[in-house]
């Protein structure tokens, strides 16, 4: 016990000692027991530069959170040191502080990248060197960066190897002229252009040549090359089409298909490409085994898929039917679904499959989460959502609604996903969007057969709010403002469309327009000034009404004095108040290259009689359109019309305005524009009051964006309302009108282009026999 104690004295003892010793560092004395440490203010900073001085003082210290007053901070000093290197003008840096008196000194030193003077271009002679130029992002006064050279001379060999010249070399250099900068040197070595002569395959034994032709994207140089980039050797698209030939290969059953590198052979600037194919066996699918799934039947999930037993193995048709089965959950809420398949050999070339789940639970929608939205008001997003709070959280119509917001146009980003809440089976569904400028200002000119040379200007804004001053944004709104003049015709329209009227899903617009026309004949002008009012509804997906009334005011002008009685009679305006409806059906693949589907479009009109105006009329008109994609993407397409047009309520006749034509880009291809049908003494179309139409055209791939047409017209304009039937001539033939021709069909930066030359094969007496040349440049409006 006694030794205890002892130890415990000398314990004590130790301890007290130990708190009066006291430690010195530099001249700074710190006490044994722990206290703040004492805060230094920064006295002074002095920049010290390695080398030339090739940035000021002022943009160093302006970069730097460490200023003369304030407070030293070991962790300011380090976030000074990257904010310096961010700058790219400095290739070495150091930041440290020495005590001065009750503060701190801190010192800079700093190693500045040489400046670049001048940035010079040598060898360039087949483009214009200020084209090249463009390729360039390093300019006079940067800082010096390897990187960013390199980059630049990638662009440079990019620019020349898209356009042929596959032997180009670049190289660049610095060189130094006074302390502190540099000039920078471009050497080009632009090499012979070369020319594809010819696209072969060797080993294709099973798949056809011209198949593989479609495939890849290098193309021997012709005619159409005018229109593309075709024609010319790409390094860089040889390499992809290596990629497409082996990915078209495997999903033919080719699992073990190989395409080695091409084999190129050249003949001065030309140059034979020749794509080496080791074809392998063709696989088929063996047994399918979808485990045993809880939620589905077996057979509910195998009717999802479409790979069966026996068919051909395909690697893109297994991950279409992995997302079929999720698709097939995810649309009953079990959005934590994963689905997997592995394959096995099943025998000599046949691959079974094993399909493995893990279904989770049934999820249901707690709230709908908005952000990102500054300007669109959240009610034009959330109507655009096709799921509601306490609806099953259904994925595929998640991925509608994304679909759905893309379609906007609103945004540069659209993000849909579930996301966890505190309640079991309940997931909120967040909505990330990045708006982007919805407003636009275009101007621009056209050409066509029928309008002739034209210009125009255009503002628009997709996204208006006519409510929200002075911004008009952010409502959903349609708002449209169009200036036109050209040779044969001028308009202005200025229209608004709100597409959810009453927060309904109801489509209702307007528009105000003056529209002035010397195409329609050569001997008087057509001029209208009006309103019009129009509510669309959409029945469902495909199908959709529309009712509308028009007041416009028509006026026949400048008649020429040469021009018959039955012209003459119709100079003069009128008032036209017409009420409208209609019904569309669209199942169409696309709306710009349509490959398969329908359209029936059917419109009625009535104008005069309690509805007041000078025109009592009433009229109908039916367009149905069939698409059938053929193989080869070859598109067979159907296109027929009929249409008629009455007085009633005491009406004289149906003005010359409102009569029916055919003739032109746009139906009978083989004729002048509305020159088919009755005409006067002078062989002036004076129009009829009954159309039938038909087409058959067939168009097929040449080169990728061009396409080759044939096609087929026929119709016929009667004077009388409802005769369906043509005309009988002296003769004793029909009054039928028919041509056939042949077409290009091109799709251009600046809109798609249609070419076409028809021959006449049967007109009836009114109609020459000539062939006529029509086209279309950008888009009709």
């Amino acid at each position: 016990m006694t030794i205890f104690r002892q130890f415990i004295a000398i314990a004590l003892g130790f301890f007290v000692a130990l708190g009066q010793v006291t430690s010195t560092f530099g001249q700074i004395t710190v006490p044994g027991p722990p206290s703040a440490p004492p805060v230094l203010i920064v006295r002074s900073i002095e920049i010290q530069y390695a080398g030339p001085q090739t940035v000021s003082r002022e943009k160093i210290l302006a970069n730097m959170r460490t200023q003369v007053g304030k407070p030293f901070s070991q962790q300011a000093v380090e976030d000074d040191v990257r904010s310096l290197y961010a700058t790219g003008d400095f290739s070495n840096v150091r930041i440290f502080g020495e005590q001065q008196g009750d503060g701190v000194k801190v010192m800079v030193v700093v190693q500045g990248k040489a400046k670049i003077s001048t940035v010079n271009i040598s060898g360039v002679t087949r483009f214009k060197e200020t084209r090249i130029r463009k390729e360039i992002t390093v300019k006079p006064n940067d800082a010096l960066n390897e990187a960013t050279l390199e980059a630049d001379r990638q662009k440079i060999l990019e620019y020349y190897s898209t356009r042929g010249y596959t032997d180009v070399d670049v190289k660049v250099a610095t060189e130094e002229e006074t302390a502190g900068t540099v000039k920078v040197l471009f050497s080009v070595n632009e090499g012979g252009k070369t020319i594809v002569s010819d696209v072969k395959f060797e080993g294709n034994a099973s798949i056809k040549t011209r198949d593989l032709n479609r495939v890849v994207k290098t193309k021997k140089k012709s005619i159409f090359n005018i229109f593309t980039k075709g024609g010319k050797l790409n390094a860089d698209q040889v390499t992809e089409d290596v990629s497409a030939l082996r990915e078209y290969y495997q999903n033919h059953g080719y699992i073990d298909a190989e395409v080695l590198a091409p084999r190129l052979d050249r003949t001065g600037e030309k140059v034979e490409v020749t794509y080496i194919i080791r074809e392998g066996p063709q696989y088929h699918v063996g047994k399918i085994n979808y485990g045993e799934p809880k939620v589905f039947t077996v057979e509910e999930v195998s009717r999802a898929t479409k790979l069966k037993e026996g068919a051909i193995y395909s690697p893109t048709g297994l991950r279409a039917d992995i997302k079929a089965i999720q698709d097939l959950y995810g649309s009953h809420g079990y959005v934590d679904f994963q689905a997997s398949a592995n394959t096995s050999p099943g025998g000599p070339q046949i691959l079974n499959v094993q399909y493995a789940f893990d279904e989770g639970t049934q999820s249901y929608v707690e709230h709908i989460n908005i952000s990102g939205n500054v300007r669109t008001k959240d009610k034009v997003i959330r109507r655009e959502i096709a799921v509601a709070p306490g609806d099953v959280m259904n994925t595929v119509r998640m991925d509608a609604s994304k679909q759905r917001l893309q379609n906007l146009n609103y945004f540069d980003k659209v993000e849909v996903y579930p996301g966890e809440t505190l309640i079991p089976g309940r997931k909120d569904v967040n909505v990330i969007v990045n708006e982007k400028r919805t407003g636009s200002f275009n101007f621009g000119a056209g050409f066509s057969s029928i309008d002739n040379l034209l210009g125009f200007a255009e503002i628009t804004q997709s996204n208006f709010d006519i409510l929200h001053w002075p911004n008009f944004t952010g409502g959903g709104e349609k708002f449209r403002l169009r200036v036109q003049y050209g040779v044969s015709r001028q308009d202005v329209v200025l229209s608004l469309t709100e597409p959810y009227f009453m927060d309904r899903k109801l489509s209702v617009g307007g528009e105000v327009f003056y529209r002035k026309a010397s195409f329609v004949s050569d001997i008087y002008d057509e001029k209208r000034y009006g309103f019009d009012v129009n509510a669309r509804k959409a029945l469902n997906e495909f199908t959709a009404v529309r009712l509308g009334y028009r007041l416009e005011n028509i006026g026949i002008e400048n008649v020429d004095s040469s021009a018959s009685d039955a012209i003459k009679a119709e100079e003069g305006s009128r008032w036209e108040s017409r009420v409208s409806t209609g019904i569309t059906i669209d199942k169409r693949d696309s709306v710009f290259l349509t490959r398969k589907g329908y359209k029936i479009d059917f419109s009625a009109y009535i104008a005069g009689g309690f509805l007041g105006g000078d025109t009592d009329i009433y009229g109908f008109d039916i367009e149905a359109a069939k698409y059938i994609l053929l193989p080869g993407d070859t598109i067979l397409t159907i296109n027929g019309e009929v249409g008629s047009v009455a007085t009633w309520s005491g009406g004289d006749r149906v003005p010359i305005f409102d009569r029916l034509f055919l003739g032109g880009a746009n139906n009978l291809r083989g004729y002048k524009f509305r020159d088919v049908g009755p005409k006067d003494d002078h062989g002036e179309p004076l129009g009829g009051n009954t159309l039938v139409r038909g087409t058959v055209e067939y168009t097929f791939p040449v080169i990728e964006k061009v396409r080759g047409a044939i096609f087929y017209d026929i119709g016929f304009v009667n004077a009388g309302s409802y005769k369906f039937s043509p005309s009988k001539e002296s003769n004793g033939s029909a009054g039928l009108n028919m041509d056939v021709g042949i077409g290009v069909r091109l799709d251009l930066p600046i809109g798609p282009v249609r070419i076409d030359y028809g021959i006449p094969i049967s007109s009836d007496s009114s109609n020459g026999s000539s062939g006529k040349f029509n086209f279309n440049i950008g888009y009709q409006f």
